[in-house]
């Protein structure tokens, strides 16, 4: 803010483009306060999802992005099926 205004002080673009930053970080932080610290909020119950896998309706794995296409290319690895002779 100091920046814009010393050193920028009729550049209204960058003016409303800091404060609509300000603003959507306040909101983030305001809902991440609200989930308990976690980014996004759970879609089901920890205790749902734990009888779930337990019961074989849920798969559990670690989802994996590709880093350069992150919008197109991503899958998840289940545990348990890494090796090559699973079925």
């Amino acid at each position: 803010q100091n920046y814009l205004d010393n050193f920028w002080p009729d550049l209204k673009a960058a003016h409303e483009l800091f404060d609509s930053i300000v603003q959507a970080r306040r909101e983030r932080e305001s809902e991440s306060q609200e989930n308990h610290g976690k980014e996004y909020p759970e879609h089901l119950p920890l205790e749902i999802l734990e009888a779930g896998i337990k019961s074989g309706r849920y798969l559990q794995g670690a989802l994996n992005v590709n880093k350069h296409r992150a919008q197109l290319e991503a899958f998840v690895r289940l545990q348990g099926f890494g090796s090559k002779d699973t079925g």
